[in-house]
């Protein structure tokens, strides 16, 4: 799929899918603090079994995204790539097929504990990462958005660790624009992914995990949001008829703090 800027169409048709549905289901999900706890505890009760259950539930589609993700960075063999919220290391095993050399970064104790990749791997906050200043050529992150506390926050924290002319590749969960995907979208998000959740890990965690897209912006507004924290060039890509969306963006030499 070609890759194109984030306009305010595209702004207005994601409104509508997700506006009013957004505002009745947020309040619902926790924010500050207490998201950031219930993130930590849910990714260590399911870390045994995650990475599976992520192959299992998008039919095999997220190895697809990932290696998309790693190629849409556009950057040469050898480039040191920070990979956020690495969970148990698949975008980080990605990088090293790509020949690239990762360094993962996560909240829970647990996912590292059972990841599967040679990178380095610290454990940390992604809004406040123990990495000096221009320390990557890029970041990627699968998934981890609509987990974070501030996405403003963990742009500028990119913005930091990013050199100038570096890249960034974001991919996480969207909903199609076609009407029947997005109603077979619904519904397996509604029922199919707690089923197997309960089944399989987690109950409540697979719950949590499909109603937590509300958490995410609009388009326009992860635009904003990226040019504000310093990045320059912010493409978002659908792929898998719009189930996943991928967004690009080029680190600019002076970032501004978002607020």
């Amino acid at each position: 799929m070609v890759p194109s800027p984030v306009g305010s169409a595209e702004r207005h048709r994601q409104e509508g899918r997700t506006g009013s549905h957004q505002h009745a289901s947020q309040a619902a999900l926790p924010m500050g603090a207490d998201k950031a706890k219930l993130v930590r505890q849910m990714f260590d009760t399911i870390a045994r079994r995650y990475e599976t259950l992520n192959t299992v539930m998008t039919f095999g589609m997220d190895r697809g995204w990932r290696r998309r993700c790693v190629q849409a960075l556009g950057l040469q063999p050898g480039a040191h790539v920070l990979d956020v919220a690495c969970g148990t290391g698949d975008l980080c095993r990605e990088l090293a097929r790509q020949r690239m050399r990762a360094t993962g970064l996560d909240l829970s104790s647990e996912m590292l504990r059972y990841a599967r990749t040679p990178a380095p791997l610290v454990l940390g906050d992604a809004l406040a990462a123990p990495f000096k200043d221009g320390a990557f050529d890029g970041a990627v992150s699968g998934f981890a958005l609509r987990n974070m506390v501030d996405l403003g926050d963990l742009f500028a924290e990119l913005a930091r660790l990013v050199r100038p002319d570096g890249r960034l590749a974001l991919l996480d969960m969207s909903v199609p624009d076609n009407p029947l995907l997005r109603a077979g979208h619904r519904l397996w998000c509604s029922y199919g992914v707690p089923t197997l959740g309960a089944a399989l890990s987690d109950r409540a965690a697979y719950r949590y995990l499909p109603r937590s897209l509300v958490y995410l912006p609009p388009p326009e507004g992860i635009a904003e949001r990226l040019e504000m924290a310093g990045f320059a060039a912010v493409e978002r890509e659908p792929l898998s008829g719009g189930v996943c969306q991928l967004y690009t963006a080029s680190r600019r030499p002076r970032p501004r703090r978002w607020s």
